[in-house]
């Protein structure tokens, strides 16, 4: 399987770093192939300017979009998978990361609607995976909601309602504590997600 990695990190000495290159070597030790695209490293243009706008509110589908987001679409109709690995920061995922879905899932691209109504998409995804590690622990995000308001826009919305046929979350928990059994294990979980990717 060929994966799509898109990462959403500044820092290369951050945790989620970590978590990246356990989750890559996972997918490397299962025998996928996968290519990695690095938002903040690659200066990904996260702010959808007037005339990408107006090009999604056109109404032509085929009207053609920038040349940055062209490419960001190449490396999704490569893939079979795809992977998100970014931090939960504010309940959500990085800005530069949100601004990757606001401008590279584009209308005639991820979206469409039919004669009838019907939403219908270009994308063929087979499986996507977010992994985002957490100060919290996942039990207190799943108490407060956090962690279900998380899934429903990043899972139904952004992956499953674009046409990737299966999507999943793992939230990588309790980051703040600075407990090194936790870091332990959720680096563990990630090179096992992604030996089962």
């Amino acid at each position: 399987m060929h994966v799509y990695v898109v990462f959403a990190h500044p820092s290369k000495r951050s945790f989620t770093w970590e978590v990246l290159n356990a989750f890559t070597r996972g997918l490397h030790d299962a025998g996928h192939a996968f290519e990695l695209g690095d938002l903040y490293e690659m200066g990904f243009q996260s702010d959808m300017d007037q005339a990408q706008y107006e090009r999604e509110v056109g109404g032509d589908p085929d009207a053609p979009v920038p040349e940055d987001v062209r490419l960001e679409q190449a490396k999704i109709d490569r893939a079979d998978g795809l992977a998100f690995v970014y931090p939960v920061w504010w309940s959500d995922c990085p800005a530069k990361l949100k601004g990757w879905f606001d401008r590279v899932l584009t209308f005639g691209y991820a979206y469409d609607y039919g004669e009838g109504g019907e939403h219908v998409s270009r994308m063929s995804v087979n499986k996507a995976l977010a992994l985002c590690p957490a100060g919290h622990r996942v039990e207190h995000l799943d108490e407060i909601g956090i962690a279900e308001s998380m899934r429903r826009v990043m899972l139904d919305d952004r992956l499953l309602g674009v046409g990737v046929k299966e999507a999943t979350m793992e939230i990588l928990g309790g980051m703040v504590e600075n407990d090194p059994a936790a870091r332990r294990w959720n680096l563990d979980r990630a090179y096992q997600l992604g030996r089962e990717f």
